[in-house]
């Protein structure tokens, strides 16, 4: 059985082949292979269907099920492929913002969502003090990762008050060396002239 990453790496390369496909010149082999894959999609769309409503029609015990495979990462993708998934959008990109929170607390930051509407989600990202030499880097990775993994299918993520703040005056050792040996290149040179002299 394949784990969360090996599934996510299979996605990531039937995307290639998919792009891969797509620059194929047109022709018979290329329209029958399209209407295989997509007699395929078909195919297990609909067994998956019938299955969830299987499972929808055992009553409670049913539905929980339902939502336990839901929050499953590769059942959820799977369910999301064929458009089966028993939360929204609007709902996973909740979820994602709880799932996110504890690691943005460490970094003294938290995230607010502003709207998810039309596979369109933006996200305000507030540092509260010091945020342990987390860089802005790091917060929209986290970002990232929690949303597209519970929201896929989400179109555009704009991440708002990821601005790298301005300099405090607070001067890093490296600065002040590199500023220093700048500084001594030029007395150097004229000393290496005046000895040549």
């Amino acid at each position: 059985m394949a784990n969360c990453g090996e599934f996510q790496e299979q996605v990531r390369q039937l995307g290639n082949l998919i792009g891969q496909f797509d620059h194929l010149p047109d022709g018979p082999q290329k329209t029958a292979c399209r209407e295989l894959v997509q007699l395929l999609m078909d195919v297990h769309g609909a067994g998956l269907e019938r299955i969830m409503e299987i499972v929808f029609e055992s009553g409670s015990s049913g539905t929980e099920l339902i939502d336990k495979l839901g929050q499953d990462s590769i059942a959820g993708s799977l369910l999301l492929l064929y458009s089966l998934h028993p939360d929204d959008m609007e709902t996973r990109v909740q979820k994602a913002m709880q799932r996110m929170k504890p690691r943005l607390r460490k970094l003294a930051c938290t995230a607010e969502l502003v709207s998810a509407d039309a596979g369109v989600v933006e996200v305000r990202l507030t540092t509260t003090g010091h945020s342990c030499g987390s860089s802005s880097k790091d917060l929209k990775a986290i970002v990232e990762d929690c949303v597209y993994e519970l929201a896929p299918d989400v179109v555009s993520l704009e991440i708002l008050g990821l601005e790298e703040p301005s300099p405090t005056g607070f001067v890093t050792l490296e600065s002040l060396l590199s500023h220093s040996l700048a500084a001594a290149a030029p007395h150097a040179q004229s000393l290496h002239a005046e000895a040549a002299d």
